[in-house]
């Protein structure tokens, strides 16, 4: 009799409710979706239609319809899915309160309510559903024209996926909010997730990435062209323009897509991670334009107050200028977790403010914020406030405008190349007095001590530089704590005749700070932990790259003496040119031929910079790295290890020739030796040997070990010291070796060169990369063998034997990172 019953039901139910015949973009009141059947949006980009991720488990979501493997984008019923033993399985359609209503078995009855739109609004008969082109779903009423005008939309209900033209934030006037949350397991499980992507809107805005109720990593605040945080955000209006708005009503992030052949995402994955994706119709791929966190100055408060995080030095938390290490032991095991304090109390009247540049700037959650107060306004205001530890401009646009103001510590700093905001910090005034360029109270640039400093250096002879030159190289073996072989190393450089610091032109402070115009921040082309490279032009018309090292920096000297005396005498067109030093007082400049195209890194992990690099080029640019290495191994009149062989190191002249570059820690060889060992562990974690970083080893396979990362990043685009692959936590050398075993080595290219055409060669060069960073040093070719395998002198190649460092290393507070860190010491100090 029930049985009776629910057919019954099911045949009076079907003569006002039809199922929908053929694929169309809208679900009207008299119709019902199946869980067999789809909405498809009128320019055939996205569906609508059940989906199930597991056996027992069916959702109702939004994916697109041509990309393959099926990218889904939202799920309605995330975290109370139908079940696949229901009777009838499950239903969609419009409720008799105008409802969006899924039910599970029954069409009509309340007590099978699966998800509901809830929005209680006007009859079922007079409202649609409708699955727009951009992938919005909305609810709406019948006889209205405003295409605009929804009763409900799942834009306002997000998941994990940002599409364009979708906002996420707060909308005060209804106080409600919109975020991304990851799926609990990606692939499999779309349950709200522990990550989530949310916007803060006390102070100045930012948005936040949260694990659970832990704060993993901050956007920075917007500062009129992008988050200060996110320097991979390029506006493009042929592409991506991104938006952010901040007002009485609300505060909203979106971005457009100019062009509507481009599908773009910002999705928050199941492990934490975010990122920005972009659909490759040609190698029919997604590929990620930049991700967050990207390395560990990436995670939240990492170097604690009053420092600064940068991945160049070592250790990577410094402090601000004026400020030393709360915790001196933890500092010196690079756990910077407690910052830094001040080294002198402020006067308040008296107290000045340092200038930094080029920095993310501190969270913003408690300042005060005025968006009409230009920057000299803003400084004195700052300055007559006692409890104001720093100022900022809101935007970098125009020139900068608005003010925000701190008053209590600076937390979250991170330090850029190149991009990033002035932030100027509280000093008392005996701290700014060694400070250039000097900035005064009201946070005015102060020429005078610059034009003194300049005068006075200028007047400093040549005989007496090269005189503090020869004398420091003979004593710096001594104090280095260096072992024997270091000291006949050291004894070595000393001893050898051609090079004769007379024959390298010295320049002229003044010379160098007019080729550079007082060393321009607009000048400006790269930063390291020794200190600044600007660019600079000499009377003659020639191009200058200039290194300055940081009087500031408590490192660099012994790298800059080395560099002079190794490179000084140099000559090969894949090595970068020398051209001359400045010695004045506490100034220590290089010279070096100027490279237009900046370095390697630039456009190699840059998802729009490297599609420059097609393979002939990257090709070209190995072949000229090896035969660059060769000449230091084995050619020139010094034997030479270069010990930081990486994709910043290897910069690009006009023609994309490849230059290696930055020698200061190198190290010269006699003619017998073949292997050194040292207790002062140099180099860039990720790049280094496994014996070198073990055992502080090193000889001409370490040399080659680097290479052998470096030829594998060009091939995939994809950097070592940042690869993830969260589910077996491989480094890319790991998941190299992974699809050599598993003869699918082909998915390591980068799409961008991934041709049939050079697919030989390439495969080629992956292989050669596998020899290269081989776990024992002896198994390892020599660059003469790389250059014959590269110029395909030698045809048949051995099969490689297992990589070093193919698990990707877990990082723990106080130990260093074995992939993400530049290290210049592990020595005691």
């Amino acid at each position: 009799m029930r049985g009776f019953f629910l057919l019954f039901l099911l045949i009076t139910s079907s003569s006002f409710l039809i199922t929908i015949s053929t694929s169309t973009d809208t679900l009207t009141s008299s119709q019902i979706l199946t869980t067999n059947q789809t909405l498809v949006s009128s320019n055939q980009t996205f569906i609508l239609g059940f989906i199930s991720e597991t056996n027992s488990n069916i959702y109702l979501a939004i994916w697109y319809k041509n990309i393959n493997p099926r990218t889904i984008v939202w799920v309605a019923n995330r975290d109370n899915p139908l079940q696949n033993n229901s009777t009838n399985g499950g239903f969609l359609k419009i409720g008799d309160n105008g409802n969006i209503v899924l039910l599970n078995s029954s069409l009509d009855s309340d007590n099978n309510l699966v998800w509901s739109s809830n929005q209680t609004t006007l009859t079922k008969n007079q409202v649609f559903l409708q699955l727009l082109d951009n992938g919005n779903l909305v609810l709406r009423e019948k006889n209205v024209n405003d295409p605009t005008k929804y009763l409900w939309q799942s834009f306002d209900f997000p998941t994990d996926t940002l599409l364009p033209s979708m906002k996420m934030g707060w909308n005060f006037d209804k106080k409600t909010e919109k975020h991304l949350t990851a799926w609990k397991s990606t692939g499999e499980d779309p349950s709200t997730g522990d990550y989530s992507f949310k916007i803060d809107f006390h102070g100045l805005p930012e948005i936040f990435l949260w694990n659970d109720e832990k704060i993993i990593y901050r956007s920075g605040p917007w500062n009129g062209e992008r988050f200060s945080g996110v320097p991979e955000m390029e506006p493009d209006t042929d592409s991506i323009v991104f938006d952010f708005s901040s007002n009485e009503h609300g505060v909203n992030y979106s971005f457009m897509i100019g062009n509507p052949s481009i599908f773009s995402l910002l999705v928050v994955d199941s492990s934490g991670g975010l990122q920005r994706r972009t659909w490759v119709e040609s190698s029919k791929t997604w590929t990620t334009f930049w991700y967050a966190p990207k390395d560990q100055c990436d995670d939240y408060k990492e170097c604690g107050p009053y420092s600064v995080c940068d991945t160049n030095p070592n250790p990577f938390c410094v402090c601000v200028k004026g400020f030393s290490p709360k915790n001196e032991q933890a500092w010196k095991l690079r756990d910077g977790s407690d910052g830094c304090v001040r080294n002198i109390n402020l006067d308040c009247e008296s107290d000045k403010f340092y200038h930094m540049e080029n920095v993310k700037l501190p969270e913003t959650s408690s300042v005060f914020v005025n968006m009409t107060m230009g920057i000299d306004e803003c400084g004195d205001l700052c300055h007559r406030n006692c409890s104001c530890s720093g100022y900022a401009n809101v935007y970098i646009t125009n020139g900068g405008s608005g003010c925000v103001m701190w008053f209590g510590e600076l937390v979250d700093i991170r330090s850029y190349f190149d991009v990033g905001q002035d932030l100027f910090v509280r000093l008392a005034a005996s701290e700014i007095a060694t400070v250039t360029p000097a900035i005064d109270t009201n946070g005015k640039r102060n020429v005078t001590p610059i034009i003194i400093a300049t005068v006075i250096v200028a007047t400093i002879i040549i005989a007496a530089c090269t005189y503090f030159l020869w004398s420091w190289a003979s004593k710096r073996s001594a104090g280095s704590g260096q072992t024997p072989q270091e000291n006949q190393s050291a004894s070595l450089i000393r001893d050898v005749k051609q090079v004769k610091i007379e024959d390298l032109p010295l320049f002229e402070f003044k010379n160098i700070s007019t080729a550079t115009n007082n060393f321009s921040s607009a000048n400006k082309i790269g930063q390291g932990g020794f200190g600044s490279v600007y660019k600079g032009e000499l009377p003659d018309g020639l191009e200058i790259a200039v290194k300055r090292l940081s009087r500031a920096s408590g490192q660099g000297l012994e790298e800059f003496m080395n560099e002079v005396i190794v490179i000084s005498k140099l000559q090969h067109r894949n090595l970068v040119r020398l051209l001359g030093c400045c010695i004045e007082g506490e100034e220590k400049m290089l010279v070096y031929e100027y490279m237009p195209n900046n370095s390697l890194d630039f456009y190699l992990f840059e998802p729009i910079k490297k599609k420059v690099l097609d393979w002939q080029k990257r090709l070209y640019i190995i072949e000229g790295i090896s035969r660059g290495l060769l000449y230091l191994h084995r050619d020139s009149r010094l034997r030479i290890i270069h010990r930081d062989l990486k994709p910043g190191n290897i910069l690009l002249d006009g023609e994309l020739n490849p230059k290696i570059s930055d020698f200061g820690m190198a190290r010269i060889f006699g003619g017998t030796e073949n292997e050194c060992n040292t207790r002062r562990i140099v180099g860039t974690y990720g790049y280094m040997s496994p014996e070198y970083v073990m055992e502080g080893l090193f000889s001409e396979k370490s040399d080659v070990f680097s290479f052998g990362v470096l030829l594998l990043e060009i091939i995939s685009g994809r950097k070592n010291t940042s690869f993830y692959n969260h589910e077996q936590a491989l480094s890319l050398l790991g998941y190299a070796w992974k699809l050599w075993n598993e003869d699918e080595v082909v998915s390591l290219i980068d799409p961008q060169i991934c041709n049939q055409e050079y697919l030989d060669d390439i495969l080629r060069c992956i292989h050669i990369g596998l020899l290269c960073v081989q776990e024992i040093a002896k198994e390892r070719p020599t660059m003469a063998t790389v250059v014959s395998m590269l110029n395909s002198e030698i045809v048949k190649f051995p099969r490689p034997f297992q990589p070093g460092f193919i698990q990707r290393q877990i990082e723990r507070r106080g130990e260093p990172s074995v992939n993400r860190v530049t290290v210049t010491s592990m020595q005691g100090r």
